[in-house]
């Protein structure tokens, strides 16, 4: 197995993909502040990223937040976070471009900080 591969398998809602990685994300909108709140289980059993934002979700604020707060945190352009699923809804579909091994080594780091108290 590939040190890609282990860290992905610690990542059961980030797949590699040929141009990046696609996060699997649970937003929740209007919270106190942006924040990651670890992994959760959706309704169909797979698993989320949970993040939350401080934005409303009203005329696409909650979006440009999420999109804004994963390309800060895991050190991309905005232009390199896009949203390809769940745009109206909580459970959402991000795709990450850039090289797959080296997102997912940024986002098992920022994973794991959030985990620390």
């Amino acid at each position: 197995m590939r040190n890609d591969d282990n860290r992905a398998a610690g990542l059961p809602f980030a797949a590699a993909t040929g141009t990046g990685l696609r996060l699997a994300v649970r937003l929740t909108p209007r919270a106190a502040r942006n924040g990651l709140d670890g992994v959760v289980s959706g309704p169909d059993g797979r698993p989320a990223l949970h993040l939350r934002v401080a934005a409303p979700p009203v005329e696409g604020a909650a979006n440009a937040a999420l999109v804004s707060y994963v390309a800060e945190a895991l050190r991309l352009r905005k232009s390199d976070v896009s949203i390809v699923s769940g745009e109206r809804g909580r459970l959402k579909l991000l795709d990450l471009s850039g090289d797959a091994p080296a997102l997912l080594a940024r986002l098992a780091d920022w994973v794991e900080g959030a985990r620390r108290p």
